[in-house]
């Protein structure tokens, strides 16, 4: 009723084209997942994918460092430089999103107003970040492209975060990619302020 237009085709399509049509990035599979399906696991995926990242970096800091010492029995038990890339990694997010709301409350400040239309979007954008599961693969298979994979794997999470933005706001292509920028911009201030603090990240 509220779109005047048919009733979404993804309805009577199987689960996994939908999925295959979500990773090709279309904005109708994005609209039937958010709109049309009672999917609620936006939560434990963002913990999962922000898992995986810290994971990634722990690695990337344990490679750097070698340190092996045969009285450090239990090393890998009392390691807490995960949490602290865990920790990173998620006011990292938080300061992404976090960019992005204010972005779209600055340039359209009707949007957003009620608490429904922030979590919509805030779900929304937390399923989009399903990209980043492909770290997993990334560090099992590791090679000398791995840098190559990691840099698209982050395109694809940002163009997917695009599209979850405008399919859930009903916007242009433009601003997304505005609020996306400055979320980004955002996050790497925070990037900044870890690495001048003294902190690996």
């Amino acid at each position: 009723k509220s779109c005047q237009k048919p009733v979404d085709k993804y309805i009577e399509y199987d689960p996994v084209i939908i999925l295959i049509n979500a990773v090709l990035c279309k904005a109708q599979a994005y609209r039937h997942i958010l709109f049309n399906t009672k999917i609620n696991i936006h939560g434990k995926l963002c913990i999962f994918c922000l898992l995986c990242e810290a994971y990634l970096r722990w690695l990337q800091l344990q490679d750097s460092s070698q340190n092996i010492d045969p009285d450090d029995l239990i090393r890998y038990a009392k390691e807490w430089d995960f949490y602290r890339m865990f920790g990173i990694a998620s006011l990292e997010q938080t300061s992404f999103l976090f960019g992005i709301f204010i972005t779209l409350r600055w340039m359209r400040p009707e949007m957003l107003k009620t608490k429904p239309d922030f979590i919509l979007l805030l779900k929304a954008l937390l399923l989009s970040t399903y990209g980043k599961l492909l770290l997993i693969p990334a560090v099992i298979w590791e090679h000398d492209y791995t840098p190559l994979c990691l840099a698209f794997i982050k395109v694809f999470v940002l163009i997917s975060n695009s599209q979850a933005i405008r399919v859930t706001l009903n916007l242009n292509r433009m601003l997304p990619w505005l609020a996306i920028i400055f979320g980004l911009i955002l996050e790497n201030s925070v990037v900044c302020l870890f690495q001048k603090m003294g902190w690996d990240v």
